[in-house]
């Protein structure tokens, strides 16, 4: 899609701004709450039915899912016992580690990732393997010199993003060339046929960030 071809843009259901990451995941009473929903809910069961089922009100369950209340430990006992599960369980999300990886310049891991041609140098700018958020994300950091082959049919699962950094390339993403300079972005279904078709000007550097579903 070029500039020509834009619509009006999409609604994001994500606010980028709110607080699920950091400060906010790492309070104790929100972790507990998104645990007993979850709980709750792949038990099919309501929110009236565990309030008749542990005596607590339906106003006060809300609060704990919403995590607008630290419930006591009678009170986690009692969900514990109702939903069948250990009372540890409602800490899970807030014990788990989060990883980060911070990557120095000039640090990448260089490698030849699968279907490499010659003289493209990739740059793994960071890995985190199995993760609660079901998806696996690559960084790489590509060079592409005047001894590098074009290449235009690449094809792997995901979805992949490119942020041209240095230099100019044709970029062929199924049957059309997208011509990429510094600061252009191109965002695509990474199983079309695709890769740089013609190196216009080098050297030429740029971000790939490929995303795929963890297979567990």
């Amino acid at each position: 899609m070029n500039e020509n071809d834009k619509g009006p843009a999409p609604k994001l259901t994500q606010d980028p701004h709110s607080m699920r990451s950091g400060e906010r995941e790492k309070v104790l009473e929100i972790a507990i709450g998104r645990e007993v929903r979850a709980r709750r809910k792949q038990q099919n069961t309501t929110v009236a039915e565990l309030a008749r089922v542990t005596g607590l009100s339906i106003g006060m369950l809300s609060k704990i899912e919403n995590g607008n209340t630290s419930p006591s430990l009678t009170t986690l006992q009692l969900l514990a016992d109702a939903l069948s599960v250990p009372l540890t369980s409602f800490f899970r999300q807030f014990e788990e580690r989060r990883e980060a990886v911070h990557t120095r310049a000039g640090q990448g891991v260089e490698l030849d990732r699968e279907g490499t041609r010659a003289n493209h140098q990739y740059s793994l700018l960071g890995h985190i393997g199995a993760n609660g958020s079901g998806v696996i994300v690559e960084p790489y950091l590509i060079t592409l010199t005047a001894e590098s082959d074009v290449f235009p049919t690449f094809q792997h699962g995901g979805i992949e993003t490119i942020y041209m950094l240095e230099g100019e390339v044709d970029y062929r993403h199924g049957d059309r060339v997208y011509p990429l300079k510094p600061g252009d972005t191109l965002f695509f279904d990474a199983d079309a046929p695709h890769g740089p078709e013609h190196l216009v000007r080098l050297p030429a550097r740029y971000l790939s960030v490929i995303s795929y579903p963890q297979v567990n």
